[in-house]
């Protein structure tokens, strides 16, 4: 189980390339299931996420059935090329934000450059519920479509008026 929520930020913190960091490559194989790959690093992966028997609450966290599944380069690749859209990339910071709790900001490169956004895993409802966030993470926008990787690779690029919109 996935819980976690998405948040904008107000400010990247200044010492950002001093945090561990993740180069991410991924692709949608589905939607209903999300079905995706990913390259992180020198990691693939192949991750199914659905939404079969979770109840999702307005204004609560995102929670999703998710399974991870390691696969080889040469699998990776082969999926590649089924896709029917190009992959996005990103640089993804992991900030530790104390409890055990970890920030993840995902910095968009090419076609998506401009685009920054922070997602926060919890370990239970109750945590995600009870969050109290640092200063430097912005308006939740968990309930936002937009921010969904998966729709925003749809996108022909970034387009900075939309995601302001009603923001």
């Amino acid at each position: 189980m996935e819980i976690e929520r998405k948040f904008l930020i107000n400010e990247l913190p200044k010492d950002l390339e001093a945090y561990e960091k993740i180069e991410i490559e991924q692709g949608y194989i589905s939607n209903k299931p999300t079905i995706r790959i990913r390259k992180a690093d020198e990691k693939y992966l192949l991750t199914v996420k659905t939404k079969f028997g979770v109840s999702k609450e307005e204004g609560g966290p995102i929670v999703n059935n998710e399974h991870e599944f390691e696969i080889t380069e040469k699998e990776y690749y082969h999926l590649k090329e089924k896709l029917k859209r190009d992959t996005l990339k990103k640089m993804r910071y992991l900030i530790p934000l104390g409890g055990g709790l970890v920030a993840e900001v995902d910095v968009f490169k090419e076609r998506f450059e401009g685009l920054v956004f922070a997602e926060v895993e919890f370990p239970s409802l109750e945590a995600a519920d009870s969050f109290v966030k640092p200063d430097w993470l912005g308006k939740d926008v968990s309930d936002d479509k937009r921010y969904k990787n998966a729709k925003i690779i749809k996108m022909s690029g970034y387009n900075k008026a939309y995601f302001e919109e009603n923001v």
